[in-house]
């Protein structure tokens, strides 16, 4: 439970008290669990998109106010860890010049270009989601953002330098763990698309493999994993995963 509470408080703004001290091995189990708390924020948004739709908002009206609040409930700090992401992927010098530019504090040409489409990606399709009625498609999508947390965060991922929150979570997932949530996000996609059952699977498996390239080469670029990669990991496999589950609507 301890771990659970941690990874809530870590992972959005409820006011879950997690410990007072957090190690490695604390760090280690709240990672781990995090696509439970994916699950429940994609329940969440599930419901609130419904409810928009329900209500008579337009479909992408209401993908849009989910993506929003999904940010809100996550501090933004998912989206800004995007923004950060790309521009030091985007500059050019040592991997010491790169972290420089991913802590300058602001957005700069490539990090404002991936919010917009990362944000219009899944807005979009959360919509075709919801015209289609594939509700759980949108849990789903969420939590396997989480599941490409805990990927990234396998064993021999050393972390950048200079980073706490890498140095905490870096190399602490067990490769039992890392495929027990990949065959678990397997299995629940087989029921997303009941016409095509195995557009599910193949969705999942894809967002999952670009989220592994993602954090190999942005891991390289800056001399290990930080905080603001795996909130970029996380934007893009949710984008993923929603748009691949919208195809056919």
């Amino acid at each position: 439970m301890a771990g659970l509470r941690l990874a809530v408080s870590w992972l959005t703004v409820l006011p879950v008290q997690g410990p007072d001290s957090v190690d490695r091995g604390a760090a280690g189990r709240a990672i781990a669990l995090a696509p439970l708390v994916g699950a429940g924020l994609g329940g969440a948004a599930a419901g609130v998109l419904w409810l928009l739709v329900w209500a008579g908002a337009s479909a992408p009206l209401a993908g849009l106010v989910v993506v929003a609040g999904s940010a809100l409930i996550t501090r933004g700090m998912h989206v800004d860890g995007l923004a950060d992401t790309m521009d030091g992927l985007g500059s050019y010098g040592s991997p010491e010049r790169a972290r420089q530019v991913m802590k300058s504090g602001g957005a700069g040409p490539f990090g404002v270009a991936a919010i917009v489409f990362a944000v219009g990606i899944q807005a979009f399709s959360f919509a075709g989601l919801a015209q289609a009625d594939r509700w759980f498609a949108v849990v789903l999508a969420v939590a396997v953002g989480r599941v490409a947390v805990v990927l990234a965060c396998r064993r021999g991922i050393d972390a950048a330098p200079d980073t706490g929150f890498g140095a905490l979570v870096a190399g602490t997932q067990r490769p039992v763990t890392i495929a027990l949530w990949v065959a678990l996000a397997l299995i629940a996609s087989a029921c997303t698309v009941p016409e095509h059952r195995w557009l599910g699977p193949l969705v999942v498996l894809v967002a999952l493999g670009i989220s592994a390239l993602l954090v190999r080469h942005s891991t390289r670029r800056f001399g290990g994993l930080s905080g603001d990669i795996l909130g970029a990991t996380l934007e893009i496999s949710v984008a993923i995963t929603a748009a691949g589950l919208s195809l056919g609507t």
